[in-house]
C-alpha cells in the first residue's frame, strides 16, 4: 500500500521571536511577557490566537501506516528543538512520498510549518515539488488545495467552505470514536510552562489517531474501502493501541465505543 502519514502540530508562542520584534522590558520573565502579548492581542482582535509565524512548534504528532503496520509517535523532546523536528518531518516526506492526511492542515499546520521552515532554512524537495522534479507531482502535489496527495479532511468534508467546518473532537465522537481527552489546543502553552510536556505529546498523539480513524471512515463512504477492509483497519488501530503500555492509550481505549 502507499504509505500514509497523518500529522498534527502543537504550538507555543515563539518567545524569542516575539522578544526580538517587540523588545519588552528585560525585567519581564517569559511567562509575564507572553501573558502581556496575549492580553494585548485579545484586546485588539478579541482572541489570544497568535499569527501563524509567531507560533513555535513544540510537538509534531504522526501516524504512519504502510505495509509494515500502524504506528503512532510524536517528534520532539523537552528541549523543543524545532529545527530538528521539522527536518525529521520533511525527511519522512522526501524518503517515502506518503499520502498525507490532516484536519485543518491547510488552514493552520502547513502555514506554520512553511514559516518555521523558512526561519530555520529547512528544505524539502518532495514537499515543494509541483512537477519540476517528478512529473507525477504536476497533477497531484502537496501544495494544491484540491489535490489529494495532501488531504485536509476537514476542508474536504466541508466542501471547501470555511462556514461549514466541523471540529475534529465533536465529529469523531459522533462517529463513535473517543475524540479529544483531557486537553485542547488553548491549554498547550500553560501545560508546557508547567513542565507537562508529556501530556501535550499524549494529547497530540490522540489527535492524529482520531484523524486517521476519521480518514478510514471517509474512505468507507467513498468506497475506497469496503466494510470488511474498513473494520480491519479499525481493529488494527485498536490492537496496536492495546499493546502500547501508556496511560493515555488506556484512557483512550476506555472511551472507545
Amino acid at each position: 500500500m502507499i504509505p500514509h502519514l497523518v500529522f498534527d502540530l502543537e504550538t507555543i508562542p515563539d518567545v524569542e521571536g516575539l522578544r526580538a520584534l517587540y523588545e519588552p522590558a528585560e525585567s519581564l520573565s517569559d511567562a509575564e511577557f507572553i501573558a502581556q502579548v496575549l492580553a494585548e492581542r485579545k484586546e485588539k482582535t478579541g482572541t489570544e490566537f497568535l499569527p501563524h509565524h509567531l507560533q513555535k512548534i513544540a510537538v509534531i504528532g504522526c501516524v504512519f501506516r504502510d505495509d509494515n503496520g500502524f504506528r503512532v509517535k510524536t517528534l520532539g523532546d523537552d528541549e523543543a528543538d524545532e529545527a530538528k523536528m521539522i527536518r525529521q518531518f520533511f525527511k519522512t516526506i522526501d524518503v517515502y512520498k506518503p499520502q498525507i492526511i490532516s484536519w485543518n492542515g491547510s488552514g493552520f499546520d502547513w502555514p506554520v510549518l512553511h514559516y518555521r521552515s523558512l526561519i530555520h532554512g529547512v528544505s524539502s524537495l518532495a514537499y515543494w515539488d509541483t512537477g519540476e522534479e517528478d512529473r507525477d507531482f504536476k497533477y497531484n502535489n502537496y501544495l494544491s488545495r484540491y489535490h489529494t496527495r495532501h488531504t485536509d479532511l476537514m476542508d474536504v468534508l466541508a466542501g471547501y467552505s470555511g462556514r461549514a467546518n466541523a471540529p475534529l473532537d465533536q465529529l469523531a465522537k459522533l462517529c463513535g470514536f473517543p475524540g479529544k481527552l483531557g486537553m485542547d489546543g488553548s491549554q498547550v502553552w500553560t501545560a508546557w510552562q508547567d513542565g507537562r510536556a508529556d501530556e501535550v505529546r499524549a494529547y497530540c498523539e490522540t489527535d492524529v489517531v482520531n484523524t486517521w480513524l476519521m480518514y478510514c471512515r471517509f474512505r468507507l463512504i467513498k468506497q475506497d474501502l469496503d466494510e470488511q477492509a474498513y473494520q480491519q483497519e479499525i481493529e488494527l488501530v485498536r490492537e496496536t493501541l492495546t499493546q502500547l503500555d501508556k496511560p493515555h492509550w488506556q484512557e483512550y481505549l476506555s472511551h472507545w465505543k
